[in-house]
């Protein structure tokens, strides 16, 4: 059996640091049974994919850093949609939304779910993630 891949989701609010985005990760996979060794990338909005501690994050786990623009992210059916990232980058949801889309289920696809729904960082609150994966086929 093949370990578990999966990708995460970030929002961010400007001038979040790596080490908080990176501990709300690790602490979201550790929710899960994961290691940080299953993530595949990190998935973002456009307009936060320079931010320095999203994309810190990203090469501190070594991962591509993936980047949607809003408008597809609002696209995504979300189970925690929000006013705030609707205000501030444009869409209902950023992490939930990005982690699905970058695990495969963007707009009317379905083909991902959520492992771990939106989780906010400790400090202050200056980021969010959520984790996806690729739904599983159904065999033939």
């Amino acid at each position: 059996m093949s370990a578990a891949r999966v990708v995460v989701g970030v929002g961010a609010r400007r001038g979040v640091t790596a080490a908080e985005v990176l501990a709300l990760v690790v602490d979201s996979l550790a929710s899960a049974g994961l290691a940080p060794c299953a993530v595949t990338a990190l998935a973002t909005v456009d307009t936060k994919a320079a931010e320095p501690g999203v994309a810190g994050a990203a090469a501190r786990l070594g991962v591509p850093l993936l980047a949607y623009p809003a408008g597809v992210l609002a696209a995504v059916p979300v189970p925690h949609p929000s006013a705030a990232p609707l205000a501030a980058a444009g869409t209902p949801s950023v992490a939930e939304a990005a982690a699905l889309t970058a695990a495969g289920g963007g707009p009317g696809a379905g083909a991902a779910e959520l492992v771990v729904g939106k989780r906010k960082s400790a400090r202050g609150a200056r980021a969010t993630c959520a984790v996806a994966r690729r739904a599983p086929r159904a065999r033939d």
